[in-house]
């Protein structure tokens, strides 16, 4: 059995937002980073490669407030340090931090191989638990993979603006990259 301690000291957790709407050329796909969350990787085995999926386990928690803009693309003027400001306030008030402070995933199955494996689990946000599905892969002593969250599946109204015209996209991509060395 092999137990990983994980967080911002292991590699990156992004979120990356897209837009819609008629006005989506005034906003900014977005690059969220979570500055602040932990999380802990049970592998069941004893060798580099010849874990187990049914005995693994992974769970991750990262609070609400330690989530931070970090990029802006697109959109008609460039993303300011008054707009960063702004955008975290409203993505705070949306995930209702006071009242949820933190988003949690679970894992519960793992299949395949470090190189490239899946992990079932169940994401917690806003006290709503729904089933997530993280793909990835590792390769020379670095995991990298990514999941996609329907903002609307965990009862959360995708921000929208002028009435309406600019939306974020229902859809937001997480994508992590560690440097964990699962073996061959």
């Amino acid at each position: 059995m092999v137990t990983l301690t994980l967080g911002p000291d292991s590699g990156s957790l992004l979120l990356r937002t897209g837009r819609s709407g008629l006005g989506r050329r005034a906003g900014h796909d977005l690059t969220i980073e979570a500055t602040r969350w932990s999380g802990t990787v049970t592998l069941d085995g004893d060798e580099p490669g010849g874990y187990r999926a049914e005995g693994s386990s992974a769970k991750v928690t990262v609070p609400v407030d330690g989530l931070e803009i970090r990029e802006g693309t697109g959109g008609v003027l460039p993303l300011s340090d008054h707009d960063r400001t702004e955008i975290a306030a409203n993505l705070r008030k949306i995930l209702q931090a006071g009242r949820y402070p933190e988003i949690t995933f679970t894992g519960t199955r793992a299949e395949g191989a470090p190189s490239d494996f899946s992990v079932e689990g169940r994401l917690t946000i806003m006290g709503r638990t729904e089933p997530l599905t993280l793909r990835g892969g590792g390769v020379n002593g670095r995991v990298r993979g990514a999941a996609t969250v329907k903002q609307s599946r965990w009862g959360i109204k995708p921000y929208s603006a002028f009435f309406g015209a600019l939306k974020l996209a229902d859809e937001v991509e997480i994508v992590f990259d560690l440097a964990i060395d699962l073996g061959p």
